[in-house]
């Protein structure tokens, strides 16, 4: 990522394809030159300005409307030139070309994005906000990607870090002037603070992993013995033949992937191949990528045949489950094919367990509801803000230095400790805004952003 901004750059920044209207985006000091060269003038800023697109030999181009935002009243801090014209590729290319000709470089994927985070527009937050609104998968992840890119998210890890701040010059300033003889550990002030500040950050914690989900959904493996009907019950959660559904056991042999948006939630659906003993090398195969998939799931349906349930049988496939997933992994057990018996007994587990007809749909809604508070999302999505995998970690090590911090005050007594566990706890929380922030980092962060964005 190239990290100068004397440079002008410039991008396409509507989407590839044709359309009736697309956009070239110039950001730098040289924008007003380019605006000349392109243009035979400077628009006006920040009115729309009809004008005819030429390149530097004066060969007419395009034409559309020309908007000059001027520095610092801009996206990115900067003079901005945006060329809206037609929006066919060649078209595109070409308008694009001469601003290149007039002086600027060919921006990076989110260079206009980082110049506006640099210049101070936008924190880190709301610039991964852009991107992740771009990217909503469902109304209610563009919502919480508004309320990102709006600040509201921003604003709860400010006003924590602003709480951090008052109670470290508060912890700090007894330690520096010791001849004041205030007993600070012991007059209940830090502890009430400390406390105040913990419930936030759990109420935050929780906010940001509903985000998480939003933004990324969750990976749930559809396991069983073969025949128990996973493939048709990855078709009914679908609603899309995906998968090949026979009687013939052992159909499945790779993992199928698919997709499902459910109340706003993005959901992987793995169907897998049946777990059993068997001397085909290619089921062996779909097997061994079936428990690798298993290892990894965030949740797991475990789906048996209702009509030929043994509590014997049952335990042994839960047995083996066990045996490959994670000890937090959740488990929902499924009787399928009940529109085949008319009782069935389920025997007594303490797991969740649920009765469906992935062929008539019969149980289908429970199972979607269940499914939605495995994913934690049973609450409202209401002020809930999209976030990353990094926001998630950055929450979590502030989480921890903060409880340190209780630990070095109640159990220690240990003020030079507390002090600088509430230092860390600040520092965690303001890397997601950016206020300390590796190059490393940002590159990592822009480099996924689209060009001209």
């Amino acid at each position: 990522m190239i990290n100068s901004n004397t440079d002008t750059i410039t991008a396409i920044a509507t989407a590839e394809g044709q359309g009736g209207v697309g956009i070239i985006r110039v950001s730098g000091p040289k924008t007003r030159k380019i605006a000349e060269a392109l243009l035979g003038k400077t628009p006006e800023p920040r009115i729309a300005t009809f004008a005819k697109f030429k390149n530097i030999d004066g060969e007419l181009l395009d034409h559309g409307v020309a908007l000059l935002f001027q520095a610092p009243h801009s996206f990115t801090g900067e003079d901005v030139l945006e060329l809206q014209g037609h929006g066919g590729p060649v078209i595109l290319d070409r308008v694009l070309k001469a601003t290149l000709q007039a002086g600027a470089r060919l921006a990076e994927p989110g260079e206009f994005s980082k110049r506006a985070f640099l210049n101070d527009k936008i924190d880190l937050a709301q610039a991964e906000a852009i991107a992740d609104l771009i990217a909503s998968q469902s109304i209610d992840a563009a919502k919480a990607a508004m309320r990102s890119l709006e600040g509201d998210f921003s604003k709860e890890i400010q006003d924590i870090v602003n709480a951090l701040i008052q109670l470290r010059m508060y912890v700090e300033a007894a330690i520096d002037f010791p001849e004041e003889e205030i007993d600070f550990l012991n007059d209940g002030h830090i502890l009430s603070q400390l406390n105040n500040i913990i419930e936030r950050i759990n109420i935050l914690q929780q906010k940001s992993k509903q985000g998480a989900v939003l933004r990324d959904g969750i990976t749930l493996v559809i396991t069983g013995e073969p025949n128990a009907g996973k493939s048709s019950l990855l078709n009914a959660l679908s609603g899309e033949d995906s998968a090949i559904v026979t009687d013939i056991p052992g159909t499945t042999r790779d993992v199928l992937k698919e997709k499902i948006i459910l109340d706003g939630i993005p959901i992987h659906i793995l169907d897998t191949a049946g777990i059993r003993e068997s001397h085909d090398p290619v089921e062996q195969e779909g097997i061994k990528r079936a428990k690798a998939a298993i290892q990894k799931a965030q949740g797991v349906l475990l789906v048996i045949d209702a009509a030929k349930t043994t509590s014997i049988n049952i335990q042994s496939q839960l047995d083996a489950l066990t045996s490959l997933i994670r000890a937090e992994t959740p488990v929902i057990i499924v009787f399928n094919k009940v529109d085949l018996i008319e009782n069935i007994q389920k025997p007594e587990l303490s797991l969740p367990c649920l009765k469906i007809s992935a062929k008539t749909h019969a149980g289908l809604e429970d199972l979607k509801k269940r499914l939605k508070a495995l994913a934690g999302m049973e609450q409202s999505l209401e002020g809930v803000f999209l976030a990353r995998r990094r926001h998630l970690e950055a929450i979590e090590k502030a989480h921890d230095f903060v409880l340190l911090a209780k630990v070095q005050l109640e159990e220690f007594r240990a003020g030079e400790l507390l002090a600088e566990e509430l230092r860390q706890a600040q520092r965690y929380l303001s890397e997601i805004t950016g206020e300390f922030t590796s190059d490393d980092l940002l590159g990592k962060i822009f480099s996924s952003f689209c060009i001209g964005k």
